[in-house]
């Protein structure tokens, strides 16, 4: 409802809805101005009435829609009345504002050439399927093919939805919930095909040909078909039990994660910025009740984890177990029953996928049957020493493996050998004298630098300079006269528990940005490593690892194809290149705090 006849948008490129001059619309009081009140997701709204039968064009009955609903306290017209006074005005005014004001309009407009509908605020799933209806008929009758755009459809647990999102690098699609194993099979192997045949890909490759995901997250969300029956609003204990396995078995939150992880990434683990976070949930798991007591009240589940399933700034979005749709008191889309498990990316392959979300759906059976009691492990700095490196990684993944199987859930170790070699690749193999010497990549948290001006502003960058890799050797015996170390320096060698072989990390800088921590100290690359006979102080063989082309070749493109990805991976491993000429005996290093890894970086100048 217009002042005029004619309509003049606010300039800009963006939708005839997103450009209408709200502002033009007549002055109401505010106890006449509509608010909206969404309906309570957990309110039991019935089966969805039958479509409508519609007319042929241009006899269409009037249809009328609750666009809003009008809301009249004496509470909510004291709470707007500061962000809209009352001018003074004339009875005669006062009177004609009084009538109903329409606030909200359904917007045609013709762009590029084609018919876009701006869909307009709804209150109810219902009123938004008839006018869609409306529309696909008009637009049937009058063979004319439409765009929609504008609100989304209210939420409704009777209306299965999927959408597609352009995210900065990757398409982002949230697929509908699936009843069962089944219906999951198939949608998630259909989505992986879908996009193989419009040319996009679940992985990527780097310049120097390492293989990795897309950067964008396989987040699995976990609920109810309705609000009401979400499984963590009637049994909270069943989140303790998630939360608490998670926290003992660190390789849960890092095989399957990408790059980026540490206490400042994107999915942080509970206990990796505050460690006094594991004392504080060993308390919220006591506020937990037995499900033998009965169903709780809904909202109890998000009052004892909301301010502790968080990361290092309070923000429960970017946290392993994000829990801002279970039962948020902000608004009616928070209160939807739903937990969002966020430190899964990508895989490349859709069976990988399926792997991923069979074993969540075997612990949340298991723990549904069994809650899980045992204490959460506090690992202090054991999380960023020893759950770095492949071996111990696979070592605990093999210990959930042996709990599912107890439980009546046999998993084969074999399936997630994928997972291992696209988390941790193999860099090379060399035996000198029979020693086995194998290099594979480790993981290494990245961590947010503090605030830099940029262009006007601040920025905080992340520090991906540093690298970590394990050696695993096979082949030697203790307490003989060899000796492995890398650039002059001696390996921290652990036992595995098999027969002459041992493991351990090298933590190292890989290339010098201009803001990173310690900026003074230099590359350590090529990392040399040497199998040091004690006794001729010499050298019998070892190899070396660029992490770059080892001509100074600086690639200008992608690679094209995993062929060509891996010829670069492999010129940057070379089976020789041990150290010449005399050598002293390196001294053992001890590291408290991080016995497993050697740390380049102590004691470089």
């Amino acid at each position: 409802m217009q002042r005029s006849r004619h309509l003049t948008l606010i300039p800009g490129a963006s939708p005839m809805g997103l450009r209408l001059p709200l502002h033009r619309l007549p002055w109401q009081p505010p106890e006449r101005r509509p608010w909206s009140e969404p309906l309570d997701p957990l309110a039991d709204r019935g089966p969805l009435p039958a479509p409508v039968e519609t007319e042929p064009a241009g006899v269409h009955p009037p249809r009328r829609m609750t666009l809003m609903r009008r809301l009249s306290t004496p509470a909510v017209e004291e709470a707007h009345a500061d962000r809209f006074p009352s001018p003074t005005r004339s009875s005669a005014s006062l009177a004609a504002a009084a009538e109903d004001v329409v606030r909200t309009a359904l917007c045609v407009e013709e762009r590029e050439g084609r018919l876009h509908i701006f869909m307009p605020p709804l209150e109810t799933a219902e009123d938004y399927l008839d006018l869609v209806a409306a529309v696909e008929a008009t637009a049937r009758d009058l063979e004319a093919p439409v765009i929609l755009e504008g609100y989304a459809m209210p939420f409704d647990p009777r209306v299965q939805r999927m959408s597609v999102t352009p995210d900065p690098g990757v398409v982002e699609v949230n697929v509908r919930p699936v009843p069962s194993w089944r219906a999951l099979v198939e949608d998630t192997t259909q989505l992986y095909e879908d996009a193989r045949q419009v040319r996009l890909g679940t992985e990527k490759f780097m310049l120097d040909g390492r293989h990795t995901g897309t950067g964008g997250g396989n987040h699995v969300v976990l609920g109810g078909r309705t609000p009401a029956e979400s499984p963590f609003l009637r049994r909270p204990d069943l989140l303790r039990s998630l939360v608490g396995y998670w926290l003992n078995h660190p390789a849960l939150s890092f095989l399957f994660s990408g790059q980026f992880i540490g206490p400042t990434s994107q999915a942080p683990r509970v206990d990796e910025a505050r460690h006094e976070s594991v004392y504080e949930l060993e308390i919220a798991f006591g506020q937990i009740p037995d499900p033998k007591d009965g169903p709780p009240a809904p909202w109890l589940v998000d009052r004892v984890f909301r301010h502790l399933l968080t990361d290092v700034t309070g923000n429960t979005h970017r946290a392993e177990f994000c829990i801002d749709k279970l039962y948020s008191p902000d608004s009616s889309t928070g209160r939807l029953g739903l937990l969002e498990l966020r430190a899964f990316e990508m895989p490349p392959h859709a069976r990988m996928s399926l792997v991923q979300q069979l074993l969540l759906r075997a612990c949340v059976a298991w723990f549904w049957r069994e809650p899980y009691r045992p204490r959460p492990i506090r690992w202090g700095t054991q999380l960023h020493d020893r759950f770095m490196l492949p071996h111990f990684v696979d070592e605990d993944l093999r210990a959930v493996l042996e709990d599912l199987a107890r439980a009546g859930f046999a998993f084969k170790r074999e399936w997630f050998d994928p997972h291992f070699e696209f988390r941790f690749p193999k860099i090379g193999v060399v035996a000198p004298r029979g020693i086995e010497i194998e290099l594979r990549h480790a993981l290494e948290p990245w961590h947010v630098l503090g605030e830099e001006p940029a262009a006007g502003s601040t920025v905080r960058f992340v520090d991906s300079s540093l690298e970590r890799v394990q050696v695993r050797i096979r082949g030697l015996v203790e307490n003989q006269r060899l000796v492995p170390t890398c650039n002059g320096r001696r390996l921290p060698l652990h036992p595995t528990g098999a027969q002459g072989e041992f493991v351990g990390g090298v933590r190292f800088r890989a290339w010098q940005p201009p803001s990173c921590l310690h900026p003074t100290i230099p590359v350590h690359t090529p990392l040399v490593f040497d199998l040091v006979d004690t006794l001729v102080r010499r050298s019998v063989g070892g190899c070396t690892y660029h992490v770059a082309h080892p001509g100074g070749r600086s690639y200008d493109t992608f690679p094209v194809n995993a062929n060509e990805a891996e010829a670069r991976r492999g010129t940057r491993f070379e089976p020789f290149g041990h150290t010449p000429g005399e050598i002293e005996s390196p001294a053992a290093e001890a590291n408290p705090q991080f016995p497993m890894t050697l740390d380049l970086r102590r004691g470089s100048t």
